[in-house]
């Protein structure tokens, strides 16, 4: 692997497998009454957010960790940002204290890229404005890896869930919603694509980016004619915080075109599962009845993100190698 992790677009296929099936060993750590691990000991992970975050914030806390990695927690808000301080100062103020890795958000795309000039430690981006989003896209990745390992047209193999070393050649997965404004629907189209699925983004024509001729999936007008050949529906928030003039007529007339209700779901082959990065806006892109469904992922996604996200540190500051572990105790051997 690199040694930071910009975009998805850095990841190789096997770059992306190492990651799932890493992280797919991590996962056992959950039901283990000691579930860290000693690999990191000693090093430094910094959470840089310059954007509120709840789930991502935690999830890079709790990852590191359980890796046994010290951790600090830099708001922008309280700090010396408040005070005009810029990132580069910021940057090389963490560089003096050094730090291994840095976790950050920013509102501004291309943040993220700026700072892996201006510090030796690995920079994780943990979304840059409406750029990219890559760790979201890993998670995403492998909690369907885990519910549709082998699946395709005909429904799913009989293969185990989350066995590793399978990709997701063959699987189609439709990306419903805000995809102008969405860092998340950007790195899904990437990584999902170099892991072999078939993407096709689902939106009004005001909510797609200029360039989506160039990325690597299908676009379509009509959520309906999609949902019968799906195997798995991501919706995206609608982020009108980040909108500024009116791209659709009302929000009633959006969720009617592109809301996923109990009726839409029922046309999704019975294998299908929904998805969502969350936080959600109930009642808009998705039903209550949907996001609490056994089809529904969204919780899955939450606890698959600090896994995913282990996996991650660990192969940027630890190895290229799983270390094997007690059972008892996660203590390597």
């Amino acid at each position: 692997m690199k040694r930071h992790l910009i975009s998805a677009a850095d990841l190789s296929r096997a770059d992306a497998l190492l990651i799932l099936d890493t992280a797919e060993e991590l996962a056992s750590l959950a039901d283990r009454p000691i579930k860290k691990l000693p690999t990191l000991r000693g090093r430094t992970v910094v959470n840089l957010f310059y954007e509120d975050s709840t789930r991502t914030r935690i999830s890079f806390e709790a990852a590191a960790k359980r890796l046994s990695a010290d951790v600090i927690n830099f708001s922008a808000k309280g700090s010396s940002v408040a005070k005009g301080e810029s990132l580069k100062d910021t940057a090389l103020t963490l560089e003096a204290m050094g730090a291994d890795a840095v976790v950050i958000r920013h509102g501004a795309s291309g943040a993220a890229h700026r700072l892996a000039g201006w510090v030796r430690g690995s920079v994780l981006n943990a979304g840059d404005g409406t750029h990219e989003h890559p760790t979201q896209a890993l998670l995403d990745a492998f909690t369907i890896r885990r519910r549709l390992k082998g699946a395709g047209p005909a429904g799913p193999a009989a293969a185990t869930p989350g066995a590793r070393g399978a990709a997701l050649d063959g699987l189609r997965v439709t990306i419903v919603g805000d995809v102008l404004h969405s860092r998340v629907a950007r790195s899904n189209v990437l990584l999902l694509s170099t892991l072999g699925a078939e993407v096709t983004l689902a939106a009004p024509p005001t909510l797609l980016p200029l360039a989506v001729g160039s990325w690597p999936c299908a676009v379509s007008y009509d959520l309906d004619s999609e949902l019968p050949k799906s195997d798995v529906v991501m919706m995206l928030r609608v982020q009108q915080e980040r909108m500024n003039a009116a791209y659709f007529p009302s929000v009633r007339e959006y969720s009617r075109r592109y809301g996923l209700d109990a009726a839409r779901m029922a046309r999704l082959p019975e294998h299908a599962i929904v998805m969502h990065p969350g936080p959600m806006n109930r009642g808009v892109e998705i039903a209550a009845e949907v996001a609490d469904s056994v089809r529904s992922t969204i919780v899955e996604q939450v606890a698959n993100g600090v896994t995913t996200r282990m996996a991650v540190l660990y192969l940027l500051l630890g190895g290229t190698e799983f270390p094997a572990t007690d059972n008892a105790a996660g203590v390597t051997r």
